[in-house]
């Protein structure tokens, strides 16, 4: 067994406690805490979790990138699925959430930064990488202070790579609005396996 297997394998063990009634009891606390900044007062199902990631061509991704992955819903489906030389860069601005993945994730390719995503850029320009294949978000657009969203949207755009995507579940329809204006290329999808039913879109960029 070499040290990328140990390292895949650690963290499957690890990232399985995303589910766990602690990671549900964080969940809860900070969706009351900060209900702009959580977007529902569950994390997403694991049917959710598989169709957002369905589309994403994984052998041709070296840098991904999450926005507010809050206890690591979706962590361990990101690792299982990525290739052992790629780097996932997760961006949370809450010191809770960024305390319980440190603790639950022990992964050489799993990068953290407690920041901001409008900061995407200057984020992956310090890590050496000059874009994203793809970036994921969860985020709530439409309750993020004014201004927040959009700026948000235009940074990933300019982030993302030629031919990847922006991909974002969320549960109002009006978030849409945020990044179709930066990235117009979009594929859309509804899970009603989901509490409550997640919208789903791919913004490609051309």
């Amino acid at each position: 067994m070499n040290s990328s297997t140990r390292s895949i394998g650690r963290s499957k063990r690890r990232a399985a406690k995303a589910s766990s009634p602690t990671s549900r009891g964080l969940f809860l606390r900070n969706f009351i805490k900060h209900p702009a900044m959580v977007a529902s007062i569950v994390p997403s199902s694991a049917r959710t979790i598989r169709r957002v990631l369905e589309p994403i061509d994984w052998a041709n991704t070296d840098v991904f990138v999450e926005y507010g992955p809050g206890v690591g819903t979706f962590c361990q489906a990101v690792l299982d699925r990525l290739k052992p030389d790629a780097t996932y860069i997760a961006i949370d601005p809450n010191p809770d959430f960024i305390q319980h993945l440190r603790q639950m994730i022990h992964d050489s390719r799993f990068v953290l930064v407690q920041g901001s995503a409008e900061d995407v850029n200057e984020i992956l320009k310090e890590r050496g990488f000059d874009h994203a294949d793809y970036v994921l978000s969860g985020l709530p657009f439409s309750t993020l202070p004014p201004g927040v969203g959009d700026s948000i949207a235009r940074a990933t755009a300019k982030a993302l790579r030629v031919g990847g995507a922006f991909v974002v579940y969320q549960f109002n329809p009006k978030v849409r609005n945020f990044f179709e204006p930066h990235i117009p290329k979009i594929d859309s999808a509804i899970e009603w396996w989901n509490v409550p039913p997640a919208m789903i879109w791919w913004a490609w960029k051309e």
